[in-house]
């Protein structure tokens, strides 16, 4: 009997030891794989936040607060398509990310376009890595989180949407304009590069793919800008 019981125990606590296994790898595994390839960095609006939107008079929604966003005044520039290939400057266009110091650096080959403080990830870290920008929008919507990290920005301007093999389009991180906060050199976004609206603008015009619209894709004859983020953010 006093066998049967050992054995009963031991078959007992073997199964004991595998089901804690399983819920633990259920529990880390999607935690690694989402770290890995991260989610969309605007979870309520990630396909939509990939089109051009603007909306008049609109209420922005960010760290419990509500503010007006900004109304976007298109011009003609912002419309009227460009004739491609008349940038007579053959230097390579590159943008750096540095999330150590919260600094982006535009280089046209060995010539610095622009240095300026950014915020990178706070709800959610920003990627590393080599990427291309791959659709440039004038403007449109974000919104994600739940409870007290609820967002929704209407308005956001001259969004610049980056991605590689391993951070997808359907991702959802950009380089672009901010009015929600001004507290730049310091990580405020859900994975974005927050820049000043004044500073992306002229990022906008400068970085490829040259724009033709409201919203520009990158292509073999309009190809984007490469971005290279790296370094870690401070806590």
């Amino acid at each position: 009997m006093k066998k049967k019981r050992r054995h009963s125990n031991l078959i007992i606590r073997y199964l004991i030891v595998i089901f804690t296994v399983s819920l633990l790898a259920a529990i880390v595994y999607p935690t690694i794989i989402s770290l890995k390839h991260p989610r969309c960095a605007n979870s309520r609006s990630c396909q939509e936040s990939l089109k051009f939107a603007v909306k008049k008079d609109a209420i922005a929604i960010f760290n419990n607060q509500r503010l007006a966003a900004p109304n976007i005044a298109l011009t003609e520039k912002d419309t009227r398509p460009v004739v491609l290939g008349t940038d007579t400057n053959d230097e390579e266009k590159h943008i750096y990310v540095d999330l150590t110091s919260q600094t982006l650096y535009a280089f046209e080959g060995k010539e610095l376009f622009m240095q300026t403080l950014i915020s990178s990830g706070k709800w959610f870290p920003t990627p590393t890595g080599d990427f291309t920008i791959w659709v440039k929008l004038r403007s449109t919507r974000m919104s994600g989180g739940t409870g007290d990290d609820y967002y929704n920005l209407p308005n956001v301007p001259y969004v610049m949407f980056f991605y590689n093999q391993e951070v997808s389009k359907s991702t959802g991180f950009s380089l672009h304009g901010t009015y929600w906060h001004n507290n730049f050199g310091h990580p405020m976004s859900h994975g974005c590069v927050n820049m000043k609206t004044s500073d992306v603008a002229k990022l906008y015009d400068w970085a490829n793919p040259v724009s033709d619209g409201l919203t520009t894709y990158s292509s073999d004859k309009n190809l984007g800008t490469k971005v290279t983020i790296y370094g870690e953010a401070p806590l």
